[in-house]
């Protein structure tokens, strides 16, 4: 660490790490959306004198930590320094931990501020707006220049060791980044090419959309360049987000192989897990008067977090240190009596990989995208199998509520939150009455309804504030959902529908509905999300044409877009397309005897094993059973609903290098992407579909607006989304270079230019 060394910390990352003590306390959690804080934040400041400033940037320097941060407004008049915090609800039930946080910010920018304009004195002032009566609370307190600095020097001090700490680890991390060699000591064809994409985007600052196909090792090579990256571009954290579990575990195996090849490499990793599977007290609240795990979690946290980082150090033994997976956080908080999930979340903070889900940094409320622009941490994301991203996104911004689950709650809720549910459950079935089609989709929100279920969501704020011990999962849904409708109200647009699907009732005097704001073009939403990284790279096998993943993700007009070359050659795969059979709905049962045929006569001529997709549950054991009765000699199994992961296990256990049959599995399930079965262990595929999205009224109403906004309707809805599937199902057959296979696509529009514009370019189609 040399002299000019310095660690820039936000006030409030200061102050939380410095001053946050006591109980995880979630029950005073305002509620107000960021639009409505920054409404709040509005409001409060439109009732001050012209002069009042806003927005005033401060900093400050202790050794080598520099302090930063915005405050939120200055009375100059009344030299009275204020911090505005937005809530709904009772302020006398905010913890006093939370109160003590806010007096902590404040009195740091009150020092800032104090010695940036020559103050001698100061009253710094928590300004509390409840959005609901539009009424300020305000506290204040006098404070002298010297008690402010004296604060700020405390402060900074319990801060300053764990600073040089960090500093030493990142220094020592780039000097050994740098040095850093590809563990493989050569790469794959096609390998390099990508990761040369990737550090070229790094160093350009601008997005990267990269398709390369399956078999190069797309983790490695997209890892390896990002944390050279890391070193060359003083990026401070790479964010790995995948689709599933399976991809989180393939991160971590392939940060273990670069760790093998630099042992020394100070490189901490953290997995993190969904907030369901982290849990070890789910019938409890997270409070202290409930989860044991929460009482005096700030107390223990320190020692917690100590004890984690240190597992992720250098061994001196020269053995590469594990990375910080979900299993051994679980048992690092667990020893410490601390909740997993919220220590994951702190360790976020201090790590240099962390691996998760695509909502950790993309969804509404996403908290490495909080810590981010908390922090303002320079990072680089990366994002697995990308083709994903659009129905994930789609999913994040969307919310959907059903008429019967709130009959069903009305009868279990305390007396008190009865008439609020009464109201809302009166203007849903105006909106039922109202409605003569069994699906409608609307221009605007229902108003009344919005406004009721505004007024239940506070009240049950209230109660569940005023009732700590009191936990009923399905209330805890409702309120969920409630306060997800009303965030996505505040952005509904173009981007979004508004539906109401009229379903039969549990009752035969009662219709029953769902209510749904479904996102449609996720672009408004996850724009600012690429905008506030320093680099995003998107990849995956199966990511054309871009224009179409530019429009629905809102890439910037800057981001890059690479065709990483192919390692396979057309003779390691014979495609056949099948053009005299129809999957088309209406030919199905027409379609099951001839693709038992053609099925049986590949079989016959190449035994081995298979992967046959049909478009549907109910498509693939009509498929199987015929083809069962018309070969009982092959060994066939199935892919069933809601396949536990012990199932799926066992059906891909089926895939053996001595094992010959047919498993038949849906297209765009489980078994059709992310599967590795090399080499003997399956040998080709049927695709009896183009994998279209059903036509429904919900999917024409997404078609219509696909085509106002883009003037591609069709294909946006339809095409494109189906094509995916298939490229991702027959791409299960040619893992490596020395695989060989065949796939069969069963379907005469398989055979349509247009069509086949959208598969490989190595592949050699040819027309059965």
């Amino acid at each position: 660490m040399t002299q000019s060394a310095r660690y820039t910390v936000a006030v409030r990352a200061l102050c939380e790490f410095t001053a946050k003590t006591g109980d995880l306390d979630l029950r005073f959690t305002p509620s107000p959306t960021a639009q409505e804080g920054i409404a709040g934040h509005g409001v409060v400041t439109s009732r001050r004198d012209d002069d009042y400033q806003t927005e005033i940037a401060l900093s400050g320097d202790f050794g080598p930590l520099h302090v930063r941060g915005r405050a939120d407004g200055y009375d100059i008049h009344a030299n009275r320094l204020e911090e505005i915090k937005t809530y709904r609800g009772d302020l006398k039930k905010m913890p006093d931990n939370q109160r003590a946080l806010h007096w902590a910010q404040v009195k740091i920018y009150g020092h800032l501020l104090c010695k940036d304009q020559g103050l001698a004195k100061i009253r710094l002032a928590l300004v509390y707006f409840d959005i609901g009566s539009q009424k300020e609370t305000v506290l204040h307190e006098d404070y002298t220049a010297a008690d402010l600095q004296a604060y700020f020097e405390q402060q900074c001090g319990l801060f300053l060791q764990w600073a040089q700490q960090e500093m030493a680890h990142r220094a020592e991390r780039d000097q050994q980044l740098k040095a850093m060699r590809f563990p493989y000591g050569d790469f794959r064809p096609g390998q390099r090419q990508l990761a040369e994409a990737m550090y070229r985007a790094s160093n350009r600052k601008v997005c990267l959309l990269a398709q390369a196909p399956t078999g190069i090792g797309k983790t490695v090579g997209s890892l390896f360049p990002m944390l050279k990256a890391s070193a060359e571009h003083g990026v401070d954290k790479i964010f790995f987000l995948a689709a599933k579990t399976s991809g989180r575990q393939m991160a971590l195996d392939a940060v273990d192989l670069i760790r093998e090849g630099a042992p020394l490499l100070p490189l901490r990793t953290l997995e993190l897990a969904a907030k369901s599977t982290a849990c070890v007290n789910p019938d409890k609240a997270c409070h202290g008067d409930s989860c044991p795990l929460a009482k005096g979690f700030y107390d223990r946290l320190p020692a917690a977090r100590e004890s984690a980082l240190a597992i992720m150090a250098p061994s001196p033994n020269g053995s590469a240190p594990p990375a910080l997976d979900r299993d051994t956080l679980r048992a690092i908080a667990l020893a410490h009596n601390v909740c997993p999930y919220y220590l994951s979340s702190e360790l976020a903070r201090w790590c240099d990989i962390v691996i998760g889900d695509y909502n950790y940094y993309f969804d509404i409320s996403a908290m490495l995208h909080s810590l981010t622009q908390l922090n303002d941490w320079k990072v680089n994301v990366l994002v697995d199998e990308a083709h994903n991203m659009v129905s994930r996104a789609r999913k994040m911004y969307s919310a959907d509520m059903e008429h019967d689950s709130l009959r069903l709650l009305r009868k279990i809720v305390p007396d008190e939150l009865k008439k609020p549910l009464d109201r809302v459950h009166k203007q849903w079935n105006q909106l039922e009455k109202d409605q003569a089609s069994e699906y409608q989709s609307y221009a605007e929100l229902p108003e009344k309804f919005m406004g009721a279920l505004q007024t239940a969501s506070t009240a049950i704020s209230d109660y569940m504030a005023d009732h700590p011990s009191y936990v009923e999962p399905d209330l805890q849904n409702f309120y969920f959902n409630a306060l997800m409708f009303a965030r996505l109200a505040e952005s509904f647009g173009d981007h979004a529908l508004f539906d109401i699907e009229k379903t039969p009732g549990a009752r035969a005097a009662n219709s029953n509905s769902v209510l749904c704001i479904r996102n449609i073009v996720p672009a408004p939403y996850l724009k600012p999300r690429f905008e506030s990284t320093h680099t995003t790279a998107l990849f995956s096998a199966t990511l054309s044409p871009w224009n179409y993943f530019g429009d629905m993700l809102g890439m910037p007009e800057t981001t890059a877009w690479v065709d990483v070359e192919s390692p396979f050659v057309a003779e390691q795969l014979s495609v056949q397309v099948a053009k005299h059979i129809s999957t088309r709905y209406q030919h199905r049962q027409q379609s099951l005897r001839p693709i038992a045929d053609l099925m049986g006569k590949q079989y016959a001529q190449q035994r081995g094993n298979y992967l046959a997709f049909f478009s549907s549950f109910d498509y693939m054991e009509k498929a199987a059973n015929q083809f069962s009765e018309l070969h009982p000699d092959v060994p066939t199994w199935r892919q069933s609903r809601r396949m536990d992961e012990a199932e799926r296990t066992q059906f891909l256990d089926r895939f053996t290098l001595d094992s010959e049959g047919i498993g038949f599995a849906v297209l765009g399930g489980s078994f059709g992407e992310g599967v590795d079965l090399p080499g003997a262990r399956l040998i080709g595929a049927f695709v009896a579909t183009l994998g279209l999205p059903q036509i429904n009224p919900v999917n024409e109403q997404i078609r219509q607006r696909m085509e106002t906004i883009f003037g591609a309707g069709y294909d946006y809805t339809y095409t494109y989304p189906g094509m995916q599937k298939v490229v991702q199902a027959a791409g299960r057959v040619i893992r490596t270079q020395s695989d060989k296979g065949t796939v069969y696509l069963i379907d005469d529009r398989f055979a349509r230019p247009e069509i086949q514009e959208l598969m490989p370019n190595w592949w050699r189609i040819e027309i059965a």
